[in-house]
């Protein structure tokens, strides 16, 4: 597709649109700070409800640094609607830093607890639950990710809550649930009919993961820290910096981005020329990191552990393997071509005037001689009323 790039939310919504494609969209952008822009344009156009920011990782694949709980929550939220087939959801947003990270697979099989008012949620099974999915338990709750028990009352603070929640119990019954605050503990107004918390990691300590890191651990005794960092994990113990260890210690075969999207979707690469740019500065890092730890072997350090596998994937790897999986491959670049393939975008971008509040009215007189309409938005009440004088 050739068109501007400020047309990119119109051609993702079009997309998605029923009467359009039809299909699910994937709509990648270069940055973060991209990401998040069309995310609102999108919930403006289709409904929140109906388009998910997909957040990625703020560490490298390799380092021995764990994704904030909150970005882990979010991310498999969105995994888990793409797995159950929630249809009300039409358009992931994400970076091309997630285009391009493997995941470990299964990750949209987790399922979130989820606790109802009046119904019955085994107490004792709940909280090994909690454990299962990665929360903390604490005296005191205060961060995302943790879980306090007094009794028959749970505090829990999920990775994507705004505010932790108590849930008292009727013995295994939920019989209410309040948010708190932080700061003073203590509940704020109205009830809450329900809460669901999502995993806190994205490498949960299961039964064959903790096996496979006790037999890691004595393979690579000679690595003091590494072999600390897997004897913890295999008694249970969650430790900073575990998912580096995904290719090693998950079975299966990591997966990509486009691999939870169904089948038949659309991935759209918004200016496809800074995504190839920053996808190429994320392959060449990933790789310096992983190069780094061979040079210290070759100096008469022991061999690294083989992390490749979760290592970032050329792009041209990514979009051919979409295409071979049934993924439709999209780009919207506003470079011109004589392409006959290429399909043009019938739209402009709207003129920043950036001030110039002369040449503004110029143009809207303008419009508004030659016969077209036209629809000046401000801030607030005070201006308008200026404006219409």
């Amino acid at each position: 597709l050739q068109g501007p790039i400020a047309a990119r939310q119109l051609v993702a919504a079009a997309l998605a649109a029923d009467d359009g494609a039809g299909k699910p969209v994937l709509a990648v952008t270069a940055t973060g700070r991209e990401a998040d822009e069309l995310t609102a344009s999108l919930g403006a156009l289709l409904g929140r409800g109906r388009v998910a920011d997909f957040p990625s990782w703020e560490t490298l694949p390799h380092e021995r640094l764990s994704p904030r709980a909150d970005t882990v929550g979010r991310r498999l939220e969105v995994l888990h609607r793409l797995k159950t087939g929630d249809d009300s959801l039409r358009v992931v947003v994400a970076t091309v830093r997630s285009l391009i990270q493997p995941m470990a697979p299964g990750l949209g099989s987790l399922k979130p607890i989820d606790l109802v008012v009046g119904e019955e949620e085994p107490f004792e099974e709940l909280l090994e639950r909690l454990v299962e999915l990665a929360y903390t338990r604490v005296d005191m709750v205060e961060k995302r990710g943790e879980f306090a028990v007094r009794g028959g009352i749970l505090d829990l603070f999920g990775p994507t809550a705004q505010h932790p929640v108590r849930v008292e119990f009727w013995g295994d019954e939920v019989s209410e649930i309040r948010a708190f605050a932080v700061s003073d503990q203590r509940s704020l107004p109205g009830e809450i009919p329900r809460v669901t918390a999502p995993p806190c990691r994205e490498l949960l300590l299961t039964g064959p993961v903790k096996e496979k890191a006790a037999e890691l651990a004595k393979t690579y005794e000679a690595d003091a820290h590494l072999a600390e960092m897997l004897t913890k994990l295999a008694d249970g113990i969650p430790v900073e910096g575990m998912e580096a260890l995904i290719p090693v210690l998950c079975e299966g075969e990591l997966e990509l981005l486009t691999d939870a999207m169904p089948i038949g979707a659309h991935v759209l690469l918004t200016d496809p020329e800074k995504i190839r740019a920053r996808a190429a500065d994320l392959v060449r890092t990933g790789q310096e990191f992983l190069e780094a730890s061979w040079t210290t072997a070759a100096a008469g350090g022991q061999a690294p552990i083989d992390l490749g596998a979760s290592a970032y994937r050329g792009l041209d790897e990514i979009a051919s393997h979409a295409q071979d999986t049934k993924r439709a491959w999209w780009t919207l670049t506003q470079l011109t071509t004589e392409d006959p393939d290429v399909l043009r975008v019938s739209v402009e971008a709207a003129p920043s005037y950036r001030g110039e509040l002369d040449r503004a009215m110029t143009d809207l007189r303008a419009h508004t001689a030659s016969g077209g309409t036209a629809v000046l938005v401000v801030a607030g009440q005070g201006t308008a009323s200026r404006a219409v004088e």
